[in-house]
């Protein structure tokens, strides 16, 4: 809570949307986690694929609830129910237990779209360990482009966040705001689906 306040005092860019709102508002730099989780969610639809979960980020965290959006607003475009919501917390204990709780309680699951890689990559290891093929029974993808999903047993399709960008960018507007210029309060970054042998 205290660091939303910080600009009270020091200039503060941070990289992902704060989850509070704030009067000046907090600048930041991120991407757009809702429309990036949607895409990623319609690749999984455009496999044939039609029992998609999820297992999200902290509830409290701006960038698992907006990915988690994204994953709604994805299934009910596409006509499907939004009804595997399996609750993480970016960890790779969340993606393991988040498998096994999916297994047992809806085990015709099909896709999996986990809040970031970390979870994805557990995810694909908890599957295959349970007998499921990756992709060819539970397809996964994943969130970040980061080594977790390079290391995955069956590597990670996940969205990829530009975080050199986002760096440059943050650096960039924290000059713009020491130098007494105008700087955008918020920057969007556009983020891409890496498609591997996951998904």
């Amino acid at each position: 809570e205290w660091l939303l306040h910080l600009h009270d005092t020091l200039p503060v860019v941070f990289g992902g949307r704060p989850s509070a709102e704030t009067d000046p508002p907090n600048y930041f730099i991120d991407v757009d986690n809702r429309g990036a989780a949607a895409a990623a969610v319609r690749h999984l639809v455009s496999l044939g694929r039609r029992r998609i979960a999820t297992i999200t980020g902290p509830a409290d965290m701006s960038a698992a609830s907006d990915r988690l959006q994204g994953w709604r607003d994805a299934l009910g475009s596409a006509g499907l129910p939004a009804d595997l919501e399996i609750a993480g917390d970016f960890t790779a204990a969340s993606g393991t237990e988040g498998v096994s709780r999916l297994l047992t309680s809806a085990p015709d699951v099909d896709a999996i779209f986990a809040a970031n890689d970390v979870m994805g990559a557990a995810a694909v290891t908890a599957l295959l360990d349970a007998g499921r093929r990756v992709p060819e029974d539970v397809a996964v993808v994943g969130f970040d482009d980061s080594s977790a999903a390079l290391t995955a047993r069956v590597p990670l399709t996940t969205v990829n966040q530009p975080s050199e960008r986002m760096g440059e960018l943050m650096a960039d507007t924290l000059l713009r705001i020491l130098a007494g210029e105008d700087a955008p309060v918020s920057t969007v970054v556009e983020s891409r689906l890496v498609r591997r042998a996951s998904a």
